[in-house]
């Protein structure tokens, strides 16, 4: 395939560059400064943007098989940069006729699913109220997501560790597996590149989690 990473200096981006690019695709990696990307390889095109402006982005949309986005904040103070950037990236697949996004949200946002443990219940509600700003801001996203013409999926993942691949974890779409507390980087990397060609994820929020 022909994929675009945006965020693909972050920890999940900088995941799916690496794992799509060992698979073979070809891999545009959009990033605001290249010297931050560490990742290499053949197949590797990197497109330097800034992601306030979306008319600079068509080109590293136009003509690939999948779109997959890593955006979002790095801590607390960055609320509202998962929903600014998003919609800059939707303008500019939108006005390339690019079908198919992928992004990172998360899975506070499904709430617990039926017959999840008290205490599952219970740290989903304080997580929500301690970072409350940022998913309200990534509710703004998938709203954004909802109301545009692309083939999105959400993913939504817990807490994020960094270990390992296992290509071992569950998913549920629609809702959250149970038991959902943590999930490596590089295993919601592959669930997204997994879902890419996956029809029952197309407009759907994805739950991903050991």
């Amino acid at each position: 395939m022909r994929i675009t990473v945006f965020g693909a200096t972050g920890g999940v981006g900088q995941e799916i560059v690496q794992q799509a690019l060992t698979a073979g695709h070809e891999v545009t990696a959009v990033v605001r400064d290249p010297a931050r990307l560490t990742v290499t390889g053949p197949g590797l095109t990197v497109f330097p943007a800034d992601l306030s402006r979306p008319e600079t982005l068509r080109g590293a949309v136009e003509g690939r098989d999948a779109v997959l986005s890593g955006l979002g904040p790095r801590r607390t103070s960055d609320a509202g940069i998962a929903s600014r950037l998003t919609r800059s990236v939707l303008t500019a697949m939108e006005a390339a006729d690019s079908r198919r996004l992928l992004v990172v949200s998360a899975s506070p946002l499904a709430g617990s699913p039926a017959g999840e443990p008290l205490l599952d219940r219970a740290m989903t509600a304080v997580v929500s109220r301690v970072l409350r700003r940022l998913y309200d801001d990534l509710r703004v996203t998938e709203a954004e997501l909802a109301r545009s013409a692309v083939d999105w999926t959400s993913v939504r993942p817990p807490r994020l560790l960094n270990r390992p691949l296992t290509g071992v974890y569950r998913t549920a779409v629609g809702g959250n597996p149970r038991g959902a507390r943590i999930i490596g980087r590089a295993d919601v990397a592959h669930a997204m590149l997994a879902m890419v060609d996956d029809p029952a994820t197309v407009r759907q929020a994805v739950g991903v989690a050991y």
